[in-house]
């Protein structure tokens, strides 16, 4: 009866501690929150972790083209400006192995920040965020187009 009381002791408390040491998997909000903190801490080696493959080689190539260091790029391209004392956040959404979050920026306008999940992580994906600022971009210029050029039919010369 001893032995098998000890053998409970000390599986309860091998559990436990392996309860303890089990990591807990962050959702994309958790994730950003996470980043949040690291660039209040100036923590660049948390933030980088927190960056997609893609976002960590585009930020290598540009601090490449600018001769300067990737932790200097990381640190200058954040999400938001240092002088922004809150950052609001709402509507996260996730499709598979993609996700999205809305956040608020200096300027009162909602972005849509996308995530991908990588190594049974999120990531902040900034190369995604970049390419919808293109189409964005190439959206709202196709519509001025559109309108300069009377809804992209040529008018007939009398």
């Amino acid at each position: 009866m001893r032995i098998l009381f000890t053998f409970l002791a000390i599986s309860l408390c091998i559990l436990g501690f392996a309860a303890c040491g089990a990591k807990k998997e962050l959702t994309p909000v958790d994730t950003f929150k996470e980043y949040v903190k690291a660039i209040k801490k100036k923590d660049v080696t948390s933030m980088k972790l927190l960056l997609s493959n893609a976002t960590m080689k585009m930020h290598e190539q540009e601090a490449k083209a600018q001769n300067t260091t990737v932790d200097d790029i990381v640190k200058r391209e954040t999400l938001f400006t240092e002088n922004q004392t809150t950052v609001e956040y709402r509507n996260e959404k996730v499709e598979g192995d993609k996700a999205t979050l809305q956040v608020k920026n200096a300027y009162g306008s909602w972005e849509t920040v996308p995530f991908v999940r990588e190594d049974d992580q999120w990531k902040i994906d900034k190369v995604g965020y970049a390419d919808q600022m293109l189409k964005d971009m190439d959206e709202s210029n196709r519509k001025l187009d559109e309108l300069i050029n009377g809804g992209g039919n040529p008018t007939p010369n009398p």
